[in-house]
């Protein structure tokens, strides 16, 4: 089967010939009909340094994943061949304290999990190509009536990772709250999607990109503002000089967290999402009083399952640019230089073939 593999730190991945895995005992092969791409890739190919991460190359790319089972391993239930599926893409251990409370995406026994911190398209192979090997049936979701494969593929991230974010901050985001969105790129676009679907709260996004203010509006933002220096004083006016409850940085960069930091309201909650890289120094006069900073990764199974109900619902939609699998090493360039609008999905089959 065709897979796009990065072979080594600081490549470009490579589409290449491999074999067919086959599923062991409690493991199934799916049959991967969409993959997202999604930007921490371009982290993995071209910034990761040998020994920053837990696990390394060579590995197929893609943990944003849907497609259709094809076979079953010995002792798999609850699941048939031709059903479509969505991937839980964090493979815990299944076992410690976080695993059973359905947080494998902060498994605290990383010498029994499948490989440590990561999962399908981290450290081990992933959806860009024809067939996933999942190593346990938890890790699969059905698809809901109504929800395509290729649509629910980078829900997967781009959308779970947001209501993840969203929901730590459910209490905050009352009727009368405000919610700041920084960076209305592939997951931000949903994150706004989320809030205004799950929440009260009004919602501000903020981005310098003309296409990517169109879409905050589109996806039912209430304000959009354009960054520069009296950001912070934008929000706090239009807030009634209070400032934001919840500020969800997308971007992480020193000058998105800069202006959360100054926009942030008393009490309020400063997420940050984004990897670009920035610091936030915290003293105690640095932010308003009980402002909390968290960092949040990804989401877990629970929550997948409600992300794909609001997406067959008709409340989520990730704006995506659809790839064949032969053109995947395009859409990570195009990804990198700015060229897509919401989520670049790869596409290795187009219809199930069992």
């Amino acid at each position: 089967m065709r897979a796009l593999r990065l072979r080594e730190w600081k490549s470009e991945p490579v589409l290449e010939e491999v074999p067919v895995p086959e599923p062991g005992p409690g493991q199934v092969l799916v049959q991967v009909g969409a993959a997202g791409a999604c930007h921490s890739d371009l982290h993995l190919m071209h910034e990761f340094e040998p020994g920053t991460l837990p696990w390394s190359p060579p590995f197929t790319l893609g943990h944003e994943n849907a497609g259709w089972v094809h076979t079953l391993g010995d002792g798999v239930t609850g699941l048939a061949v031709g059903q479509a599926v969505a991937v839980v893409g964090a493979w815990g251990c299944g076992s410690c304290e976080h695993c059973l409370d359905g947080l494998e995406t902060y498994c605290e026994r990383p010498d029994l999990a499948p490989v440590p911190g990561g999962g399908g398209g981290l450290g081990l192979d992933g959806g860009m190509a024809e067939f996933l090997l999942v190593p346990a049936a938890r890790h699969l979701v059905p698809i809901p009536d109504g929800l395509e494969v290729v649509d629910a593929a980078p829900l997967t991230d781009a959308a779970l990772t947001p209501y993840h974010a969203v929901r730590r901050s459910l209490g905050k985001l009352r009727p009368g709250s405000t919610a700041v969105v920084i960076g209305v790129g592939g997951l931000g676009h949903l994150g706004v999607q989320v809030l205004k679907a799950i929440t009260a709260a009004r919602v501000i996004a903020v981005d310098g990109r003309d296409a990517a203010r169109v879409a905050a509006t589109e996806h039912g933002a209430d304000l959009v503002l354009d960054p520069g220096p009296d950001t912070a004083a934008q929000i706090r006016e239009a807030t009634g000089g209070r400032g934001a409850d919840v500020v969800l940085d997308f971007v992480g960069s020193d000058e998105t967290l800069a202006t959360a930091a100054a926009c942030v309201r008393q009490l309020g909650d400063i997420t940050i999402v984004g990897i670009a890289g920035g610091t936030l120094p915290v003293s105690f006069f640095g932010l308003p009083y009980e402002a909390s900073v968290q960092t949040t990764y990804w989401g877990n199974r629970r929550e997948l399952v409600a992300v794909l109900d609001l997406a067959a619902r008709g409340l989520l939609r990730a704006d995506t640019t659809i790839y064949p699998l032969e053109d995947a090493v395009t859409a990570y360039d195009d990804l990198a230089h700015g060229r897509v609008t919401g989520r670049a999905v790869i596409v290795p089959n187009d219809a199930f073939t069992g």
